[in-house]
């Protein structure tokens, strides 16, 4: 029996009418489950790819530079402060140790003629110990104060030393000094004081390197040690260029 083409829609029609549930094919049921659910998992993958994406560099750069700004500067500014307060407590710390050094236990001068040449020449800066309970040794240098003028003289005779000069140069207790760095002839001075003299207890006998013209203990005498300021430790010489 020969169907025609209408009576075959009919049928086909009427086998999957889409209102009947039951009269669906299973493959096409399995076939629509299986697109539902490669769909759903795209959506899920897709979503995952979106939440757990890592950031570029570029990203990651502007985030870094977005938190930096609100964050970084706070403490890079504490830690700025900090480090100048610190400095600024160390510099009074080493100033205030220089002031209490150079006021009880040092002392300086700009030495200002030339009776000590060539040790100490005029315009060097001397720095002394003022620590004179010790007392002194012949040949040291000590800084005292005269007619309100710093000096700086050389303790040739100490307490208890005789003290001479004759015409072949400085004498003391009968031994004729041959002194270092002294290049001119030791001489008295004709309104000075008598010699030979003996050197009183707490007292030197202090003399100029430079022996011609400079004023010293063969002007004034002995010299006590409680009216000196302290010994020579070091000279700092300036030179012009």
């Amino acid at each position: 029996m020969i169907k025609t083409i209408e009576q075959l829609n009919r049928e086909f029609l009427g086998e999957y009418r889409p209102n009947d549930s039951q009269a669906t094919p299973a493959g096409v049921t399995a076939q629509s489950a299986a697109v539902q659910d490669y769909s759903s998992a795209v959506k899920d993958e897709e979503k995952m790819q979106f939440e757990y994406q890592p950031k570029t560099d570029k990203d990651r750069g502007r985030r870094q530079s977005v938190s930096g700004s609100t964050e970084q500067p706070r403490g890079r500014g504490q830690a700025v402060w900090k480090d100048l307060l610190f400095l600024v407590l160390k510099i009074v710390m080493i100033a205030s140790v220089f002031i209490l050094l150079f006021t009880f236990l040092f002392g300086f001068v700009r030495y200002g003629e030339p009776s000590m040449t060539p040790a100490i020449r005029d315009g060097d800066l001397v720095i002394f110990y003022r620590y004179i309970k010790v007392g002194y040794l012949p040949q040291d240098a000590i800084v005292l104060e005269r007619d309100g003028q710093k000096q700086v003289r050389r303790v040739v005779a100490t307490a208890g030393d005789v003290v001479d000069i004759t015409e072949d140069g400085l004498v003391i207790n009968g031994a004729l000094q041959q002194e270092m760095g002294v290049y001119h002839n030791t001489e008295r001075y004709i309104e000075g004081v008598s010699l030979p003299l003996t050197v009183p207890e707490g007292h030197v006998f202090i003399l100029g390197d430079s022996r011609t013209g400079a004023t010293d203990s063969r002007i004034y005498g002995p010299v006590m040690i409680e009216d000196t300021l302290g010994k020579v430790m070091a000279v700092i010489r300036f030179r012009s260029i």
